[in-house]
């Protein structure tokens, strides 16, 4: 496959643990880990994931390197760090304060191991509905205790030098249907006036925001992650750095990947986020390359200019640190 720097937009997953492994087809301007990349042994397992990123990040950087690490049930350590608490049960237990404790936790031993980006925390409201499609990943249903909630992870998780990304914009409370199989809607103007409140509160130019395959009627028939009215255009004035949530998930199957792309790039994304499988990634590449040198170009650019922000070198790996930061979660998961 040819390079085409349209490439770099990719954020992509990828399948392997050690990085002779990782051969996509193309050079990405981002990745993803997955529990899939994580060695489970607990002593070999984070000096093997610290080795794979330092080799993606001399072969490819700079790199955003990113991971979904909420705690609760969207813990990509799990394997290492035993059960943690999610973020409404950190936020019921510890208020803010909690929040932040745990957002630095997490930022520690994420900055450690390599990583430079969380895609945390959720900033939609809690549904305590048993089918809701997000549960206690939220933190409450109340639009200021979110904020609160989200705000305090946000400065412990940044503090630490790891970018936060707040999801699901424009916010996925109340949904039943996940998005991760098909295209949730929200229809009612006072749910999503709530919704709206934590992104119109935390977001900002420079903050990372994902949106969700979410059907608003702002979104005229598309998921609001393709839409121009609910990304760089939307009308309730919140600003960002904007990626879509996974491009390969159900609630975005209904469209090719050319018009994926195109959509994406029309309104205001600056990267694309693939997750799941190789074979996807390399048609979002190709589908890319593809587009006209003006669509791609200044999403690129914004992009360049994110990984250049990013703490790209990690250092070596320092096994008494990272014993003594798994013995701080422990103690804060026993609070």
């Amino acid at each position: 496959m040819d390079r085409s720097p349209a490439h770099r937009l990719l954020w992509t997953g990828f399948t392997g643990l050690d990085a002779v492994q990782v051969q996509p087809g193309f050079q990405p301007g981002g990745i993803v880990l997955f529990a899939r990349n994580l060695d489970p042994h607990p002593v070999a397992g984070p000096a093997r994931c610290h080795a794979l990123i330092g080799a993606l990040q001399e072969r490819w950087g700079p790199l955003a390197v990113a991971v979904d690490q909420e705690g609760g049930a969207v813990s990509r350590l799990r394997e290492w760090v035993g059960l943690t608490p999610g973020l409404r049960a950190v936020f019921e237990a510890g208020g803010p304060e909690g929040c932040r404790r745990w957002g630095g936790l997490w930022g520690r031993g994420l900055r450690m191991l390599g990583f430079n980006v969380d895609f945390a925390p959720v900033a939609d409201l809690y549904d305590p509905a048993p089918d809701s499609a997000l549960g206690g990943r939220c933190a409450s249903p109340d639009p200021q205790e979110t904020i609160a909630a989200a705000g305090a992870f946000l400065e412990g998780l940044e503090a630490e030098g790891v970018r936060g990304c707040l999801k699901h914009f424009p916010g996925l409370g109340g949904t039943r249907l996940d998005s991760h199989v098909g295209l949730p809607e929200t229809s009612d103007p006072a749910r999503l006036e709530a919704n709206l409140a934590p992104f119109r509160a935390l977001a900002h130019a420079d903050r990372l925001v994902m949106v969700a395959h979410l059907k608003v009627p702002q979104s005229q028939g598309l998921p609001a992650s393709l839409s121009a009215r609910c990304v760089a255009g939307n009308p309730w004035g919140v600003k960002a750095r904007w990626i879509p949530d996974d491009l390969q998930m159900g609630g975005a199957d209904g469209w090719s990947w050319e018009d994926k792309v195109r959509h994406c790039l029309l309104a205001g994304h600056e990267a694309l986020l693939v997750c799941q499988t190789p074979e996807a990634s390399l048609a979002c590449a190709e589908a890319a390359a593809r587009m006209p040198e003006a669509l791609w170009a200044p999403a690129a650019a914004r992009f360049r200019s994110l990984r250049r922000l990013l703490h790209c070198h990690a250092g070596p790996f320092q096994p008494a640190l990272w014993k003594a930061w798994l013995e701080e979660v422990r103690e804060e998961t026993d609070v």
